[in-house]
């Protein structure tokens, strides 16, 4: 039950992981296409990942960007950090997501911290464990904020109060 996110309201900033150049060996040679992924935010809890392929890379790019902008997540965050630790799987590439205090900045590599950035937490920690296919890293990423929850969801779900489950 994942609820749309409606991309035409948000002010979405884009910025490009990775351009791959694929070849597909036919009969008269080879064929070059450009494989592009590309995460859109609007850094205030927005994010989305994306992949383009295309013959021209703007065309790819264009093409990534209308794919982010499909499968939006909104992340939330206490603070300026993440609620909880979380763990991201996508393929081989895994995201360890942890909490940060005020004044940590973004720990991250790699795309990673471009996907964090966006999304607009200012403060966390992430490692990546796995491959490094700046690709699969965005998309565990993503999954590992998508896994994220705070009290007041934990809390409604459980139909308990925020006390009994904080303890």
């Amino acid at each position: 039950m994942r609820t749309m996110i409606d991309a035409s309201k948000l002010d979405l900033k884009e910025s490009i992981v990775n351009i791959r150049r694929v070849t597909k060996v036919v009969k008269g040679g080879k064929n070059f296409r450009f494989s592009v992924t590309v995460v859109v935010g609007d850094g205030n809890g927005y994010v989305g990942v994306g992949l383009g392929k295309a013959q021209e890379i703007p065309e790819a790019v264009r093409k990534a960007v209308e794919d982010a902008k499909k499968d939006l997540i909104y992340v939330p965050t206490v603070g300026t950090t993440i609620p909880h630790q979380s763990l991201g799987v996508f393929g081989a590439g895994r995201v360890l997501l942890m909490p940060a205090a005020q004044g940590t900045g973004v720990i991250a590599g790699s795309s990673v911290r471009t996907v964090l950035e966006l999304a607009g937490v200012k403060d966390i920690r992430g490692k990546s464990i796995g491959s490094s296919n700046a690709g699969n890293m965005a998309l565990a990423t993503i999954e590992g904020l998508r896994a994220l929850k705070t009290v007041e969801e934990v809390s409604r779900l459980r139909g308990k109060t925020r006390e009994e489950i904080l303890g």
